[in-house]
């Protein structure tokens, strides 16, 4: 196996500027770079990852920890995470929390104990313990998809000198687009507009849970609590709620789902209950997916920024480490409405699903990167 001192012999240059442009610690002049990148290519070289961690105390590797990886719309943010910690030089390590708060906080041990740089971590509804643990070893995180509260200088929210929250957090706007659903549907002339909402506790089902009652104000519907139920972010549990509200005296005539496993379970809901969709029941999801477009009728979705959520959430992790005392920092991304024919709309040839930006709304978070 090719050593360090074998490439700097090829190279003509020394064992220190070979480190040089591995690790990109100094610059060096363009011909003598190639002339070690050329060497190293012809040797066959592998850096030493290992022997470079104890000397740098850095693993150049990324923890990251979500549920349900399976989603497709997790399945796209690590698509993001991995393609921009590789890009950076950093390897991934995956886990799946399972939205367990004790098992979450055990993968973060695990992760920690593998020495991982920084973590970037999927919260679960009640993360107190997660938190916890990251606080008590100050271990550099991101929290994606799900804020917390982590207030400057508040308990869990500092660092362990009294400094600033090193929790940053990387999220989509949920409140604004639901709102949107809500709206567009009662354009429509609906006037009893149903929700399935996601698991209790979470930032992103409460945001939705606020769209929703944002909509129905912006026009001018009544709220009637009967009316919104829980999914509890599953496609079974949404089933139930589905037909939950079916049942009711009288039922909604349209309704929103809040993420795209809930979708699923609001369809098979009304298959088997023999409904269809839009003539019997209008149908806006949160959540856009590959084959929704692929649906009979075309699903009307708001659609997540997912890879570049994930992508995003690695350059904040990076930005963190370069500069650990920096002030922490949310950043939400617009999402997109599509367009289709689930709601009720006409096919509408060279217009259907064309992606409308959603700008965040006033309810974001003071501070919020946009």
């Amino acid at each position: 196996m090719a050593t360090m001192a074998d490439v700097a012999r090829s190279a003509g240059v020394s064992v220190a500027t070979v480190s040089h442009v591995l690790n990109g610690t100094r610059p060096v002049l363009p011909h003598t770079r190639q002339a070690v990148l050329d060497a190293i290519d012809s040797l066959g070289y592998t850096p030493n990852t290992l022997a470079r961690s104890l000397v740098t105390s850095r693993t150049r590797s990324i923890g990251l920890a979500v549920s349900a990886i399976s989603n497709p719309y997790f399945t796209e943010i690590l698509q993001g995470v991995e393609a921009a910690a590789l890009e950076a030089g950093y390897s991934l390590l995956i886990a799946d929390p399972h939205d367990d708060p004790e098992h979450e906080r055990k993968v973060a041990q695990l992760l920690h104990e593998r020495r991982v740089d920084g973590m970037i971590v999927a919260p679960s509804a009640r993360p107190h313990d997660l938190v916890g643990y990251l606080r008590r070893h100050a271990v550099p995180t991101v929290f994606l998809d799900r804020v917390i509260d982590t207030p400057a200088g508040g308990d869990e929210g500092a660092t362990p000198d009294g400094g600033t929250s090193w929790y940053d957090q990387v999220c989509a706007e949920s409140t604004a687009p639901t709102a949107r659903l809500v709206t567009h549907l009662a354009a429509l002339g609906h006037r009893r507009i149903g929700m399935v909402a996601g698991m209790p506790g979470l930032s992103t089902t409460e945001e939705r849970v606020a769209g929703y009652r944002d909509g129905l104000v912006a026009a001018a519907l009544a709220h009637d609590e009967r009316l919104l139920v829980s999914g509890d972010s599953e496609s079974a549990s949404a089933e139930q709620a589905t037909t939950a509200l079916l049942a009711l005296p009288d039922p909604p005539t349209a309704l929103v789902t809040g993420n795209n496993a809930m979708t699923i379970g609001a369809l098979r809901a009304l298959r088997r209950l023999g409904r269809s969709v839009p003539d019997d029941l209008a149908l806006c999801c949160f959540d856009d997916f590959a084959w929704a477009d692929l649906f009979s009728p075309r699903l009307t979705a708001v659609a997540q920024p997912s890879r570049e959520l994930g992508a995003q959430a690695v350059r904040v992790l990076l930005d963190r480490l370069g500069e650990p005392r920096r002030p922490a920092r949310t950043v939400r991304l617009a999402c997109t409405f599509a367009h289709r024919t689930s709601c009720g709309c006409p096919e509408q040839p060279g217009a259907a699903g064309r992606p409308e930006h959603l700008e965040p709304s006033t309810l974001s978070e003071k501070g919020t990167v946009s």
